[in-house]
């Protein structure tokens, strides 16, 4: 299996405004590199796939796409801003969701609505009218006076997503949202992402549900920081000649346990 990277033309789909360019983005922690020489575009409404084992950088070129800490060196772009002099500008136009737990259990669904709205800046009847329509699009109004702490993992996901996109963002990052969550929830959650990003926003998703990788129109695979492949699941897998997304992965975890010695950890 080459560990050469594919730099492939986007389909269709792909073509079209850049929400995210980045060039040359690199990020060091001492004498650890997490992101190396990172040059990669996604268009506005693309459902794009950041993949890699643990250990590959994910989580950092999310924090460095939402302008939560400076690149060593390199630059990058986010909804036409640049993250390290424009951060707070572009925190204001993007939506985040994790896996871990970020709703109030003491809070009911509207209120946990409306706290984050008010903290992504919608106030007065902007707010109220925003907050009615997003509810109702999500499924959310019969549950609306639920304490969160009591609704079901499917649910939970569905208010957090909520959160995230209340204020309308331009662009959506999905670090692993579903873990955790039943087949059943994790297939209603897909159905809200292409939703949003056929009315223009743009996802960045990772996951380590190999299904869910192949529902992406774009991948890009890291490992150990570096870019090793980036296009469509069926040019990835043709690329390392594997049968499946999750070969690939499993295959590309497999050589980072060999090279380094010990299963694939640290900074994700």
């Amino acid at each position: 299996m080459s560990g050469s990277a594919v730099d492939t033309t986007p389909g269709m789909s792909a073509v079209g405004t850049p929400t995210v360019v980045t060039r040359a983005l690199r990020k060091e922690f001492g004498a650890r590199v997490a992101v190396d020489s990172l040059d990669l575009t996604i268009y506005r409404g693309e459902v794009f796939g950041l993949l890699g084992p643990n250990g590959s950088g994910k989580t950092t070129t999310i924090r460095l796409l939402c302008a939560l800490m400076a690149p060593t060196s390199g630059s990058a772009e986010v909804v036409g801003l640049d993250v390290e002099t424009q951060g707070e500008r572009v925190r204001a136009r993007i939506g985040y969701m994790s896996q871990r737990y970020g709703l109030y259990d003491d809070l009911t669904v509207a209120e946990n609505l409306r706290f984050y709205s008010t903290v992504y800046g919608l106030h007065g009847e902007a707010r109220t009218r925003r907050l009615a329509e997003h509810s109702c699009a999500l499924g959310l109004d019969e549950r609306r006076n639920q304490l969160a702490g009591t609704l079901s993992g499917g649910w939970k996901q569905r208010l957090a997503l909520a959160c995230a996109t209340a204020h309308e963002p331009e662009m959506l990052f999905l670090d692993e949202p579903t873990a955790g969550v039943d087949p059943a929830a994790r297939r209603d959650f897909w159905t809200s992402i292409y939703a949003l990003a056929s009315r223009g926003t743009t996802i960045l998703v990772t996951t380590h549900y190999m299904d869910e990788a192949e529902r992406c129109q774009r991948l890009a695979f890291l490992s150990r920081g570096h870019l090793i492949a980036l296009g469509t699941p069926r040019e990835i897998t043709a690329h390392f000649g594997q049968a499946s997304i999750e070969d690939v992965f499993i295959e590309l975890q497999r050589q980072d346990e060999a090279q380094y010695g010990v299963a694939a950890g640290g900074s994700r």
